[in-house]
């Protein structure tokens, strides 16, 4: 058997996405790997539902053998087996994220030996994981240049802190990743805006349309406002950016303590930072990009296949940085940064 690989969770950022990345690697790898101090450097330490429901989800597609799998465990061992493509259903059973869930367990379905269908149940629209319209958006697309096709189907809305969102995950696997670059935005198409609200006074999302439609001089006909029933309140502002080479959706919350006016500003902010540093990859996509191209490096494939790849971003988060280490580790890859004043070249190269 390989070696079993050790990791220090509390690493870097020291979240759960540690985790994720070195289980949904290890699972499509077939690597051994123990995780020691898993987030232990946060108010409440080790494994929370969300991430236990993310680790199970990866052992059962990989028939892993894992140990230390309970809530608030600090340890983890997970010695992965081969991929079994197919039919899972995973239930988070709070508002914890689904799309992490997803992103654990697609490295490995991505390129099994068949199809695979999930249908996940937990949150889809937190502020802590990237929204189900991001994932559909801006992140499925830019895979399915790789090879994968992966659809996402959304059945019930999920929001902080009741939860009770179901998604429908359709998974037609490649044998290979194809590699791409993506360092041009090209010229913008469309800009939309789209406000979700549930037990919640409609007025909050029309004070949010009023700062998008004046401040981004958008047209009524370009911010929808969504009222939909759901187990508890839940506020989402989206704005999506339709450009030649990508598209790219930013998301701010509603929350207690924060006006209306102040999310939509916010999220106004965060799209001029972007459109300022003249980048087609934003900060969350960044951190989404750099698995699935690492993976594509790391292939052993003939010359007609483009492996690895690279990304103009804006400035490295710590996410990213964190997220740079483990995967340099995991595989046989080389990722280096080319630093600008507000953007970042990211380059993933087999080693």
């Amino acid at each position: 058997m390989t070696d079993l690989m050790v990791f220090d969770g509390s690493q870097g950022e020291g979240g759960g996405q540690i985790l994720r990345t070195v289980v949904g690697i290890a699972a499509a790898t077939g690597r051994p790997v123990r995780m020691e101090n898993i987030r232990a450097g946060r108010s409440r330490p080790g494994l929370m539902r969300q991430h236990l429901t993310a680790m199970q989800a990866a052992a059962r597609v990989c028939n892993a053998v894992v140990t230390g799998a309970e809530l608030r465990s600090m340890t983890l061992t997970f010695e992965p087996q081969q991929v079994c493509p197919g039919h899972y259903e995973f239930s988070i059973g709070t508002a914890g994220s689904a799309s992490l869930v997803l992103q654990t367990v697609l490295p490995a379905l991505m390129t099994a030996a068949g199809p695979s269908q999930l249908v996940l149940e937990g949150g889809t629209h937190n502020q802590w994981a990237p929204p189900f319209d991001f994932l559909t958006e801006a992140w499925l697309p830019l895979l399915e240049r790789m090879g994968p096709r992966v659809t996402a189907r959304l059945e019930r809305h999920g929001f902080y802190p009741a939860g009770g969102g179901r998604m429908v995950v359709s998974i037609e696997p490649s044998s290979v990743l194809q590699g791409f670059s993506l360092t041009e935005r090209g010229e913008i198409q469309q800009q939309q805006a789209r406000i979700l609200i549930t037990n919640l006074p409609l007025s909050i999302a029309r004070r949010e349309a009023d700062v998008l439609l004046r401040r981004l001089s958008l047209n009524q006909r370009d911010v929808a406002i969504d009222a939909l029933k759901t187990p508890g309140p839940g506020n989402v502002v989206m704005l999506k950016l339709v450009a030649e080479h990508v598209t790219e959706l930013f998301t701010g919350f509603g929350r207690q303590g924060t006006s209306a006016e102040q999310v939509a500003q916010g999220l106004v902010r965060e799209l001029r930072r972007y459109l300022t540093a003249e980048v087609p990859v934003g900060e969350y996509l960044a951190d989404q990009l750099m698995l699935p191209l690492s993976l594509s490096a790391a292939q052993n494939s003939g010359p007609e296949l483009v492996r690895g790849g690279c990304y103009l971003t804006l400035p490295l988060s710590r996410h990213s940085s964190t997220q740079m280490e483990i995967l340099q580790r995991l595989l046989p890859v080389t990722i280096s940064t080319t630093a600008e004043p507000r953007r970042c070249l990211i380059t993933i190269s087999p080693m």
